[in-house]
């Protein structure tokens, strides 16, 4: 049985390694991820979100990949509502803005360009972000002293001392997404969704503008 095992594990890693997306870059953590996707999912209380014709739809969709496009969409929207509650008191507005803040407090300073790539968001409207942040007086900008194109922002102390006061709320938000999923299944969903985003980012990064039908190739 040890032996039988053993197979089993070397041959999950060895296909692991060759569908693995990140080169030969991955850890024990990634592997025990990949492990747990391979196990035979349980049945599991589902809503019904679709009506009745959906047969309309089974031409122009696989199933599986649309409720994964659609599932992702609507967690989003359960996590705003939570964020929102949890930035009620605070001077800091919304999720946008509290990604922003937690971002610039791992870095001494980020371009504006860099800042907003990071939350993979347009220009637009990561501009209006950091606008409202520049005015609430939790973030400032300068010139940058190499490139005199660019102006780098850095949060100030009033940034961190109203990031730290939300850290406890925003810790029950993340608590609360995660709902009734076991240790290993958030394990799991955390591999998958970091695997998803290693795979989406280099797109908006270096692909935005490609169409559909050039991504899907």
């Amino acid at each position: 049985m040890n032996k039988q095992v053993l197979i089993e594990v070397i041959e999950h890693l060895d296909k692991f390694h060759s569908e693995y997306k990140g080169g030969d870059d991955y850890t024990m953590d990634d592997f025990l991820g990949y492990l747990n996707t391979q196990r035979p999912s349980k049945d599991i209380e589902m809503r019904k979100v679709g009506g009745d014709q959906a047969q309309h739809l089974d031409t122009v969709r696989q199933e599986s990949n649309s409720d994964v496009a659609i599932l992702v969409t609507l967690l989003f929207r359960y996590a705003k509502g939570y964020i929102k509650k949890a930035l009620q008191d605070s001077i800091i507005q919304t999720a946008d803005e509290f990604a922003f803040l937690i971002t610039l407090i791992t870095f001494e300073s980020l371009t504006k360009t860099e800042l907003i790539s990071k939350q993979v968001m347009e220009k637009t409207s990561g501009v209006e972000v950091i606008k409202r942040l520049v005015g609430q007086g939790l973030i400032h900008e300068f010139s940058d002293l190499t490139d005199k194109r660019s102006v780098r922002v850095s949060i100030t102390d009033k940034g961190k001392m109203e990031v730290m006061k939300v850290l406890p709320e925003m810790s029950k938000v993340s608590r609360i997404v995660v709902g009734n999923l076991v240790p290993s299944e958030i394990t799991t969903l955390s591999y998958l969704m970091k695997k998803l985003d290693f795979y989406h980012n280099d797109i908006f990064m270096n692909n935005k503008n490609a169409s559909l039908d050039e991504l899907l190739k």
